[in-house]
């Protein structure tokens, strides 16, 4: 089972942080790193899992009424009396391109585009990649069918994941002209027989307790989740499994 850290080390460091991403990084036996993007009023790549601003910093509103500059102005409680601020995806790829260029670890970039459509953020992140060399380390997904056709078009060498809740709705997406090679189910959501998961990667993302609440402590069991034909494993806690 491979191991992914979803939106960072989310459980003990705050969310879609450079703090969470670099404690994940640490990781040597982590196979990726999943976060989420969603763009400035001004256009700039943001590092933020929700549309607006309210859960995870002092912000109020969507994050596409903000600019870049106003953006970095608010805080994200880091907790002992430390703050973080919201990445640009370039701050992420900066702290991640030497395990990246290395083939170490892969990074999952999820297009938050299902409820807000940001108009360009396909070009916007492909261009992004390229121009830097990192095409090989990305995999794209999101819930939202139609940019993902773009990301192909775009470069039909991506790696390109369908999100949805069920294993059955992403085949469903991908049989109606999704152009994605994977599946991004919710992990107690596996719907469907090894026969029809044949062929495909399975990265299933668990749910659970963010920071700044303390770890479950209840381990999943990883090689029952395999014989259901998850491939890989998406979790808030990847330091649990892996060294």
């Amino acid at each position: 089972m491979r191991i992914w850290a979803h939106r960072g080390c989310s459980l003990r460091y705050p969310e879609n942080t450079l703090t969470a991403f670099r404690k994940a990084m640490e990781l040597k036996d982590l196979t990726g790193i999943e976060t989420d993007i969603q763009l400035s009023k001004d256009g700039h790549i943001m590092i933020m899992h929700d549309e607006t601003l309210d859960r995870t910093t002092d912000g109020k509103g969507e994050i596409r009424n903000y600019t870049l500059e106003e953006l970095k102005n608010m805080k994200i409680d880091a907790g002992e009396a430390r703050v973080e601020r919201i990445p640009t995806v370039e701050e992420l790829l900066d702290l991640l391109e030497p395990r990246l260029k290395a083939g170490t670890l892969k990074l999952n970039l999820e297009l938050k585009n299902s409820n807000i459509r940001y108009e360009g953020m396909e070009q916007k992140i492909v261009e992004l990649i390229h121009r830097r060399g990192l095409e090989h380390a990305i995999v794209y997904s999101s819930f939202y069918g139609k940019s993902l056709n773009l990301i192909r078009e775009l470069d039909y060498e991506a790696e390109i994941g369908i999100l949805d809740r069920y294993t059955s709705d992403c085949l469903f997406k991908i049989r109606g002209g999704v152009n994605a090679d994977a599946l991004h189910p919710e992990f107690r959501s596996i719907d469907s027989t090894l026969d029809e998961l044949q062929g495909y990667t399975v990265r299933a993302w668990g749910s659970g307790r963010l920071f700044p609440e303390q770890p479950s402590g209840n381990r999943l069991n990883l090689t029952g989740l395999e014989v259901k034909g998850i491939t890989d494993i998406i979790l808030n806690e990847p330091e649990v499994y892996v060294s």
